[in-house]
């Protein structure tokens, strides 16, 4: 009950001197509104990190051939250069197999959704109705389009019977649909394309159409060069490609947890088939880590920011500090009455320590409130959608309430151990 008549009395107070508490509480609202809206655009830009890297395939590994030496690499033609300056070509025994493939999908049946396998046959150019139109043909499997997302506009997606059979089925970007048959989607399903893949002319229908999605501005959309899609088994037979494949990736199930935990069992998994292997082994790559790096990047960059607006606080700290000796000066008659009365030190201590919580407590409120209008603002301007700090929210309030107790300690002190008889005779 000594509590709720102290935190009545303190609103009072604060009430009866609105512009001097207003000005006392500025450092506190600058400060928490300050660090408050720094975690707000921090928290909206990992959200959006997370998300980017989500739509990217955070839950995926990348399983490929890696040179078994440091000083070694694999090129992008599928050469390994090694520290000797001789090249050495990825041959078929180097290759990951389908029946490993397949045995990985058996052992870890609960933690793979699909295994996406891709082989680029390069670029080629399609012919239609006098119009040519420039593609960059893969062959992929049918779990390929869990990795790499695509919109769906018309028609479907490879199937496996696409690949069982070696059908020369291809599906393509609505860009090219644009170019060749006016933009109608619908029409352009099951019509014959020659595609020419560095002069070999192979015949090709159309089963489904994407919609493409510009990385960046482009000035002529006739001229972009896009992907499509093609069976990888009709890949592998017009490429006269080796058995086998130099990388894949792993689509890892939703119950999974630690997608680099999953990666290293993976690595575990092929470590037995290339012991022997004198030239290359497996090796993973997740976009977690980097996921989580470039998160604790953002918080550490926010946290040194939030460091230096919180020296703001301090300021205000002392503010409440001066104020409440002022306060405690123009009120030492009613101190001494009621000590005269049989009030305790520790009743006027808690009086005065309660009324610079509630001053500290209205300030940080009123600086969530500010923060949480700048920090919407600003990452609005950026481009994100506002995420509010939650933790941060509740951590301004208790220091908020911690400011409070520290810096109205000292002057509820000196209440408490005033003379009342001195006090009473104060004019």
């Amino acid at each position: 009950m000594l509590i709720w008549e102290n935190i009545k009395i303190a609103c009072k107070a604060l009430f009866s001197n609105k512009l001097r508490a207003l000005l006392t509480m500025l450092g506190i609202i600058i400060g928490i509104g300050s660090v408050i809206a720094i975690m707000t655009v921090s928290e909206s830009l990992t959200t959006s990190i997370s998300e980017s890297f989500q739509e990217m395939g955070a839950n995926n590994v990348t399983v490929g051939l890696s040179a078994k030496s440091d000083e070694e690499e694999i090129r992008a033609d599928g050469m390994r250069f090694g520290a000797s300056g001789r090249n050495v070509s990825v041959t078929e025994e180097d290759r990951i197999t389908d029946r490993m493939i397949s045995k990985l999908k058996k052992t870890f049946k609960n933690q793979i959704a699909a295994v996406a396998v891709s082989e680029s046959a390069g670029t080629a150019s399609v012919s239609g109705d006098g119009d040519s139109v420039n593609i960059n043909v893969s062959g992929v499997n049918q779990d390929y389009f869990e990795s790499d997302q695509v919109t769906l506009l018309a028609g479907r997606l490879i199937k496996k019977a696409d690949l069982s059979g070696k059908k020369h089925v291809i599906v393509v970007s609505d860009q090219l649909v644009q170019s060749l048959f006016d933009g109608d989607n619908d029409a352009a399903l099951w019509q014959k394309i020659n595609v020419n893949i560095n002069g070999n002319y192979q015949d090709f229908y159309i089963v489904g159409v994407y919609e493409y999605e510009s990385a960046g501005t482009v000035s002529d959309s006739d001229d972009v060069t896009t992907n499509a899609y093609i069976p990888l088994a009709t890949e592998k037979e017009i490429m006269r490609s080796d058995d086998g494949y130099t990388q894949f990736t792993i689509v890892t199930d939703t119950s999974v947890s630690s997608v680099s935990a999953f990666a290293n069992q993976v690595e575990a998994f092929f470590a037995p088939y290339y012991a022997s292997n004198d030239n290359y082994e497996i090796a993973t790559s997740t976009m977690e880590s980097m996921t989580e790096s470039m998160s604790e990047m953002v918080h550490t960059v926010s946290l040194a920011i939030s460091l230096i607006a919180g020296i703001s606080l301090l300021v205000g700290g002392i503010g409440v500090m001066n104020i409440m000796l002022v306060s405690i000066t123009e009120r030492t008659r009613e101190i001494g009455t009621r000590k005269a009365l049989g009030a305790t030190n520790g009743s006027i201590r808690l009086q005065f320590i309660i009324e610079s919580m509630v001053l500290c407590l209205v300030g940080g409120c009123l600086g969530i409130v500010l923060g949480l209008i700048l920090g919407s603002v600003a990452a609005s301007v950026l481009g994100y959608s506002a995420t509010a700090p939650v933790a941060a929210i509740f951590i301004a309030v208790l220091f908020s309430m911690v400011v409070g107790v520290f810096f109205g300690y000292y002057p509820a002190n000196k209440a408490a151990r005033m003379d009342p008889i001195e006090a009473l005779r104060y004019e």
